[in-house]
């Protein structure tokens, strides 16, 4: 028999490793879960954070260098001390952050009303842009931390700026705003549950 009539056995089908497939089937996964979460009609910004109904984190922050309230004292720095005794809103911001400068005016206006302590936490800025930034736009807050190195903002579970708290008199995070808000998103949310909190024996 000729090598020509030799038969050929068929080749091996090539397997595809299964960590192969693992990226694959991660990405699927999380893309079911994307849509879910869109056709389920929640807001996809509010992430939930593990400090709500827990103690504020321990923190010193010194003032933003040569910052001055409109009465020309310096603004003093803040720590988890000065968020006792009444209730607190945390602002985390930053002047180099664009949604920040969107939602300064509703923080304006929080600031007008009186309701609770303004407090800002100035993360990863430098003091001259910070102070530059409340200078042009107005100062809300009755405290500023300089978080230069972000550590601060790391203890408080911040995913990234702009953040606003409202912390009760016991010094309990109780509720965590994502992202900047809207005028739709401060009348309609965050000033209800500012007022649920401060109409509690806490608040």
């Amino acid at each position: 028999m000729s090598e020509d009539t030799v038969p050929h056995s068929p080749a091996p089908r090539r397997r595809i490793p299964l960590m192969a497939l693992l990226p694959l089937v991660v990405f699927a996964l999380l893309a079911v879960l994307f849509l879910v979460q869109l056709l389920s009609g929640k807001d996809t910004s509010q992430v939930p954070s593990a400090l709500i109904d827990k103690p504020a984190p321990e923190f010193t922050l010194p003032p933003v260098a040569d910052l001055r309230g409109g009465d020309g004292a310096p603004v003093p720095g803040v720590s988890r001390a000065d968020l006792l005794g009444q209730v607190s809103v945390v602002n985390i911001f930053a002047s180099w952050c664009a949604p920040c400068r969107q939602e300064h005016p509703l923080l304006e206006d929080l600031a007008r009303l009186d309701k609770a302590q303004m407090i800002g936490i100035n993360y990863k800025d430098k003091p001259e842009n910070a102070r530059r930034f409340l200078g042009t736009l107005g100062n809300p807050y009755d405290r500023v931390g300089a978080d230069d190195k972000g550590r601060a903002a790391i203890d408080w579970g911040v995913y990234g700026v702009p953040e606003t708290f409202i912390v009760d008199a016991a010094g309990t995070i109780r509720y965590k705003f994502i992202g900047p808000l809207s005028p739709e998103s401060y009348r309609d949310v965050f000033l209800p549950e500012l007022d649920k909190i401060l109409a509690t024996p806490n608040g």
